[in-house]
């Protein structure tokens, strides 16, 4: 027994003399390794939804609304002066105002950007005295689900962006120090990214986009308001801008007028030689 007892302390004295410091290194920097990842960071990774929020959690609900609105006016800046006020009683702002003439008609195209509570009393205020829509498109988008994911999402990253930060605080080594702050700067990429997205949608849900045209039918009467002695002159005008681009597409092509004057000139000449054979 006492052979078998000096023989297994000689193995284990012989084992402990063969540790390289190399395997005592790793050992000490496997103490800092990175943390492992959370169940709402493996959510994350396989884009699978996060775990649903708690009972006692209350998420207001978001909704974006967006309109489409067009119909005929019989006076065009009446219409514009209603709009104008219907926008500045509901705290609203023209982002986009343009005006053209089709054949028969005249309109004007507006975009206008109106706090949400107020969307529903705007279309009430700017559809007084209109008979009847052409067109009149109302959505309305809930996005409350998809807010939910985004703000759970940036939680989570932000919650392992601390747990990283805590780690470098107890890092020693070079190699350790540089992948720790590689993964930080990756996490800080996505969350700037999550709270883009979430600001994108906060502004589409706090304020509603609002597409109107209104136009104006013109008499075939109306449109004749040329005198007999202007529309003459007119044609004198046309005429000659036509007989200048005659002559300038002639000038253009003063080649192949030579040559065709040369080459009538050698026939004609050859032509006369044969009369007097």
């Amino acid at each position: 027994m006492r052979s078998i007892f000096s023989l297994f302390l000689f193995l284990l004295i012989l084992s402990g003399c063969n540790q390289s410091p190399e395997s005592v290194s790793d050992m000490a920097i496997a103490t800092v390794k990175l943390p492992p990842k959370s169940k709402s960071e493996v959510y994350d990774k396989k884009d699978a939804p996060p775990p649903p929020p708690e009972a006692n959690e209350q998420v207001e609900q978001k909704i974006i609304k967006e309109a489409t609105l067009r119909f005929e006016t019989d006076d065009l800046e009446n219409t514009f002066t209603q709009i104008q006020n219907a926008v500045s009683n509901n705290k609203a702002r023209i982002i986009n105002d343009s005006e053209g003439k089709d054949y028969g008609t005249i309109y004007r195209n507006l975009t206008v950007k109106i706090p949400s509570q107020n969307f529903d009393r705007f279309i009430n205020d700017i559809s007084k005295g209109v008979s009847y829509f052409e067109v009149k498109n109302i959505s309305a988008e809930d996005v409350t689900e998809q807010f939910i994911d985004l703000t759970s999402r940036l939680k989570t990253k932000k919650k392992l962006e601390e747990r990283y930060l805590e780690i470098l605080k107890k890092a020693n080594k070079v190699s350790e120090i540089l992948e720790i702050e590689k993964q930080i700067s990756a996490i800080r990429e996505e969350i700037e990214a999550k709270e883009g997205q979430l600001k994108y949608l906060e502004s589409r849900v706090s304020e509603s986009t609002i597409t109107i045209e209104f136009y104006k039918t013109v008499a075939e009467k109306e449109g004749i308001k040329i005198s007999y002695g202007s529309k003459l002159w007119n044609a004198v005008k046309s005429g000659f801008f036509s007989l200048s681009d005659f002559l300038i597409s002639l000038i253009s092509i003063w080649p192949f007028v030579v040559i065709f004057f040369v080459l009538a000139y050698f026939i004609r000449k050859r032509f006369k030689r044969r009369k007097k054979e």
